[in-house]
């Protein structure tokens, strides 16, 4: 068994390893944790982060050898395959803009995208490249132009007007079709970026029939006239307290075979119990967390470990909770947390000093290493018993019948385990407030 485990001394990150050997079953009833891989649950697809137009400007930025680096840090190391980009702008962005924002105009005639091909599609071609194909693309919209809304901004929430429904479902279609165009493959989409918020950046609200009956009469109807009904679309993609009763509110006999799944993000706290239930309730529907980050008008920037364990913390509470991919937010941003138009700076796993001219790694890349390193796609959640809550576990059968087992210690002291499966077992150890990956091969 290959044994890692990340800590941190003198603020610099270190990785022990070490090969553990397992033995016999002796009867061993204390300290044991329990590997099971007959018992099984969700496949996991994946991971991925977001290339908004502000990570796409700050990639810019860097030299040739930083950019080689940090692509290889995500899309080889940390075997990336997924990215989020946003239809029109976000938050993070430099500021507004839409690819279409012409009153009248329902052909879309001035439809272009020069905002997208200047700062995303060079990072997104480099993590292709590296990659070694296409990766799998969601896109989700923060706000339709301003003059299809009842605010006639593209701030401060406001909803869609009635009379527009269609030409926008027509709109994120046309988005698909030009990023298709461009070679690029769009796996899925959500219908709204957090459509129960009312932002000072890009946001559009949509109550749950609201969403319901744009999915149904407009959505689909336009996915359907363009072909592109193999396009997997996601619910809500906001924060989980509320995720259970939009999936209940949305989905039924009409709308089902619409559905891919739910889309959820973080920021409200851990609520895992939801993730279960509508696993539960819909268990044919995917669970993907689509948008993670530390904001700093929450968290401080220099609680550097304390953020990366509150990530583990929530990837092993969502894994165990039926998550089937995981998005991060950006994968790039200045020394500041950003550029953000609005001032909502947040961390990212790596960030670039505009001032040194130095690629900042994040304690949350190391962090995230332990599962993206060594979960991979196709990879099976399988059954474990923990003995202690002072240890956070979860476990997975990869398709190569290795397993991968991750441990996050939050505590100050170090935490013993004896890892049983089968009729073998090994002690290790987990050091204080760090992250371990174990790593063996299944026996016939």
């Amino acid at each position: 068994m290959k044994w890692l485990n990340t800590v941190y001394k003198d603020k610099k990150e270190v990785c022990l390893e070490a090969d553990v050997e397992f033995g016999p079953d002796g009867g061993e009833e204390n300290c044991l944790v329990n590997i099971y891989p007959s018992v099984q649950y969700q496949v996991f697809e994946g991971f991925g982060g977001a290339f908004t137009e502000s990570a796409g400007y700050v990639y810019g930025q860097m030299n040739g050898e930083q950019k080689k680096e940090m692509i290889h840090q995500y899309f080889d190391r940390m075997n990336y395959r997924m990215a989020r980009i946003p239809i029109d702008s976000c938050d993070f962005s430099l500021g507004h803009y839409e690819a279409a924002g012409r009153e009248g105009d329902r052909e879309f005639s001035d439809f272009q995208l020069e905002r997208v091909e200047k700062s995303i599609f060079p990072l997104l071609e480099d993590a292709q490249e590296a990659y070694g194909g296409r990766l799998e693309i969601m896109l989700t919209p923060w706000s339709p132009p301003a003059y299809m809304k009842t605010n006639g901004d593209r701030n401060h929430g406001g909803k869609l007007k009635p009379e527009y429904k269609k030409v926008w479902a027509d709109y994120i279609c046309r988005y698909i079709k030009e990023y298709g165009k461009r070679g690029y493959h769009v796996k899925r989409i959500s219908l709204q970026n957090e459509p129960k918020a009312v932002q000072t950046w890009d946001s559009c609200i949509f109550s749950p029939q609201e969403e319901k009956e744009f999915l149904r009469d407009y959505m689909w109807p336009s996915l359907q006239e363009n072909g592109l009904t193999d396009i997997e679309v996601f619910l809500w993609d906001h924060n989980k307290e509320r995720a259970f009763e939009r999936a209940c509110a949305i989905i039924d006999e009409t709308t089902d075979a619409m559905v891919a799944g739910i889309a959820f993000h973080w920021y409200s706290g851990d609520h895992f119990e939801a993730l279960r239930m509508i696993h539960e309730r819909f268990p044919d529907k995917k669970l993907i967390l689509s948008e993670a980050c530390i904001e700093y008008s929450k968290f401080a920037a220099e609680d550097d470990l304390k953020n990366a364990q509150k990530y583990a913390h929530d990837m092993i509470g969502n894994m165990n909770s039926g998550m089937n991919a995981f998005y991060d937010w950006n994968v790039v941003l200045d020394e500041k947390g950003g550029p953000n138009h609005v001032g909502n700076f947040c961390d990212a796993p790596f960030l670039y000093d505009t001032k040194t001219k130095e690629l900042v790694k994040r304690n949350t890349a190391a962090y995230l290493w332990h599962f993206s390193h060594f979960i991979r796609p196709g990879a099976v959640r399988i059954g474990v018993s923990n003995y202690s809550d002072e240890l956070e576990i979860t476990a997975f059968l990869n398709t190569d019948q290795t397993v991968a087992v991750v441990f996050l210690n939050r505590t100050d002291h170090a935490v013993p385990a004896n890892i049983r499966v089968g009729e073998e077992m090994a002690g290790i150890r987990i050091e204080p407030d760090s992250i371990a990956t174990a790593v063996f091969q299944v026996r016939e």
